[in-house]
């Protein structure tokens, strides 16, 4: 498992592993992997997926994942949040073995999903009322909508909002369950540059309120660079680590910064996209 094992090192700018976040005491949403194969079955032949994965990722940090499209990084995904069970190995939050989905994990995706028939806040708030708990989490809908910029348009439908703000309303839905650990496959990947700039510093400033585990699944080296502590990156299917880059950067950050330079050309070299792939 040489090379294809993360250590929990201390995350960086105000967060490590071992739960100490911006002066307070965090003690949920500690994520590990250990040893994690995983197949599907491809015209009746295993295709493997991910490759004896081994990670772990401290309680409030924010972390992105990069690697090649088709390298397993949405699948790690949905077997963190319990939406599948990997072939082999096991993945833990706060030591608990994930067991299937819960509300304490949200994932969301590169599509908002909303339901077109419902508002903006009745999609707010399916979470609660799923569970049983709309009467008394009321409040907290309108509080995360308020959190998210929405309060607005608390009435209004998907089909009235910019694809930025459909955007916030599917993190509103997942935020109202004050989830340990938010899964987001490339949530920004559908949005134009100006407006997905925008939701970048949107979405660090909501990790920065809630403080909760992040975990970014990004094709874009900058958009991982500028919002995580530190980007793990993978191999081409099975997926395997073949780096944990710290970024210790001050926020808020620029890309253009000598430091961001040298790590971004060393992720795109790790990725075969660096200049020489262009030479």
């Amino acid at each position: 498992m040489v090379g294809n094992s993360v250590n929990g090192a201390g995350g960086t700018n105000g967060s490590t592993a071992g739960g100490e976040v911006a002066g307070r005491t965090v003690t949920v949403g500690g994520v590990r992997v250990a040893g994690v194969t995983h197949e599907y079955a491809l015209h009746g032949r295993p295709l493997p997926v991910l490759d004896d994965l081994t990670l772990t990722i401290g309680s409030g940090e924010f972390t992105a994942v990069v690697g090649p499209s088709g390298s397993g990084k949405s699948t790690l995904l949905r077997l963190l949040a319990g939406l599948e069970t990997p072939t082999r190995g096991r993945l833990f939050v706060d030591g608990r073995p994930i067991q299937g989905p819960h509300p304490s994990r949200a994932l969301v995706f590169q599509d908002p999903t909303l339901f077109p028939w419902r508002t903006v806040r009745r999609n707010v708030e399916v979470g609660p009322q799923a569970r049983g708990k709309l009467g008394e989490q009321r409040d907290r809908v309108g509080e995360t909508l308020e959190l998210v910029g929405l309060s607005a348009f608390a009435d209004a439908y998907p089909s009235q909002l910019s694809g930025g703000m459909a955007q916030r309303a599917a993190l509103a839905r997942a935020l109202v369950n004050e989830p340990e650990l938010l899964l987001l496959d490339e949530p920004l990947g559908r949005l134009d540059a100006l407006t997905r700039l925008a939701m970048q510093r949107e979405l660090l400033n909501l990790w920065l309120a809630r403080r909760f585990t992040a975990i970014l699944v990004t094709h874009d080296v900058d958009e991982a660079l500028r919002l995580a502590d530190r980007v793990i990156v993978l191999s081409d299917r099975p997926a395997r680590v073949l780096a944990d880059v710290p970024v210790t950067a001050p926020r808020p950050r620029l890309t253009d910064e000598a430091e961001l330079r040298v790590q971004r050309r060393h992720i795109l070299d790790l990725l075969g996209a660096g200049a020489d792939a262009w030479t």
